[in-house]
């Protein structure tokens, strides 16, 4: 639970407030707090500057933040954000490497390779977002049942297949504008077999016995607006993400952060909103032509900092409604998921250029050089062809085409799985190979 911040006093411009802010100790105090956005639990806890109290200088904070808010309304609500240097920064670092083209780590990728790297990127967010609401499934086992078409055994698995299947659907649909019908399809491909009534999937819901509960102590941290409400307000979302009556200008990325946190602040449906509302939040970014965001996994960064993401939701609603904690939230999410996404793309260059190296002597293929990578890292693996056209988004006879060939060079041979499904491994041919190749480039 996040505390309630004490009351802030209307000071009066007095010789002893002017005394105060203009104090060097205090100003060097207020941009610390300006540019990390601290709420009044941090602002407590912060070293004082000698004969300064906490709450006067929450005070102090509160008024600067009053003086230049950005105001949006949501039906019967009001809601503002600030502008501070920090999510500047972002917004400017996130534009040119997300929505740009100029410095981005795929520039010089070829084309097979961002056809892979996007499949795992889907993946990866579908599993993330899933495992956010609770599902029990490793990242191993989560990916090896995407890529293989296996039916989902458990409701975990189904939450995933969902995610999946929604944003290869809202991949469709980036073009197109939002409506009520569309949130709907959305939220029932994105809860099918997963909720408690099957009757609540695509539907609104309707009564106010929906409450957003801390699991640990089983408090209402969260009482969603009066189902009377929902229709308007849900109106007032569409029209804002399909960029209706937007002036003054708001930035893209602070929309989708917007529409993110709106959707778990409306609640609409029993289950689901939080699935529904990253999804939404993906789907408004394509929109605006953020293209790299179909490579990134936002979900799996939130995952790692569940509770964080919580308080920002929190932080907003017990602080007069302040957006800014959740845009600023965001807009961190969105950078570390872009230097993870840098840092795996720069590591796998590498592994593929000194792969590739060895084998092209052998006229192997640079897409059959990811191949034997798989199988020279994983000794145990089997590979369908059905597999290996999901995992590199290729058709099913380049798939076919390029496992053939591996087996007629005796890197690879078939194993019959059943009547109809062939599976490939490892030849015992294979490590002999491999060093051969190695040898003539040593």
């Amino acid at each position: 639970m996040i505390e309630r911040a004490p009351a802030t006093l209307n000071l009066s411009i007095s010789k002893e407030f002017l005394e105060m802010t203009g104090d060097e100790a205090v100003i060097s105090l207020m941009a610390q707090i300006d540019d990390e956005y601290y709420y009044w639990n941090t602002v407590k806890r912060l070293p004082m500057p000698n004969g300064v109290q906490p709450f006067e200088v929450w005070n102090i904070t509160k008024i600067r933040r009053r003086l230049t808010p950005h105001k949006l309304k949501f039906g019967s609500y009001s809601f503002h954000w600030n502008t501070n240097n920090k999510l500047q920064e972002l917004l400017h670092f996130l534009d040119v490497h997300i929505g740009g083209s100029k410095n981005s780590p795929y520039n010089d990728i070829p084309k097979e390779d961002k056809n892979r790297y996007l499949v795992s990127a889907l993946m990866e967010e579908a599993i993330a977002s899933s495992q956010i609401e609770g599902a029990a499934t490793t990242r191993k086992q989560a990916k090896e049942m995407l890529r293989q078409n296996k039916k989902p055994t458990n409701r975990s698995e189904q939450m995933i297949v969902n995610n999946y299947s929604t944003i290869t659907r809202i991949m469709e649909l980036r073009a197109v504008p939002l409506s009520k019908e569309l949130l709907l399809e959305i939220h029932e491909l994105i809860t099918r077999n997963t909720l408690f009534n099957k009757e609540d999937e695509g539907t609104l819901r309707y009564d106010d016995e929906i409450n957003v509960v801390d699991n640990a102590t089983g408090e209402v941290v969260h009482h969603p607006p009066d189902v009377a409400e929902l229709d308007s307000m849900l109106d007032a979302l569409i029209r804002f993400f399909n960029d209706e009556d937007s002036q003054p200008f708001i930035h893209p990325l602070i929309k989708a952060s917007i529409i993110h946190f709106m959707v778990g602040f409306i609640h609409p449906f029993v289950d689901g909103n939080g699935r529904t509302a990253r999804a939404l939040f993906y789907w408004y970014l394509l929109k605006n032509e953020y293209w790299l965001t179909e490579y990134l996994s936002i979900s799996r960064m939130i995952l790692r900092a569940k509770a964080q993401y919580a308080r920002a939701f929190q932080y907003t609603e017990v602080d007069e409604h302040d957006l800014t904690y959740f845009i600023l939230y965001n807009l961190r999410t969105m950078k570390l998921a872009f230097d993870e996404l840098t840092a795996y793309v720069m590591r796998k260059k590498e592994e593929q250029k000194a792969l590739s190296e060895i084998i092209g002597a052998d006229g192997i293929s640079y897409r059959q050089s990811v191949i034997l990578d798989w199988f020279y890292k994983d000794a145990e693996l089997l590979l369908t062809v059905k597999e290996l056209q999901n995992r590199l988004a290729v058709s099913n006879q380049t798939a076919r085409n390029d496992l053939h060939a591996l087996t007629v060079k005796g890197y690879l041979q078939s194993k019959a799985l059943n009547k109809v499904t062939v599976g490939y491994q490892r030849a015992h041919t294979f490590n002999t190979l491999i060093a051969q190749a190695s040898k003539k480039h040593s």
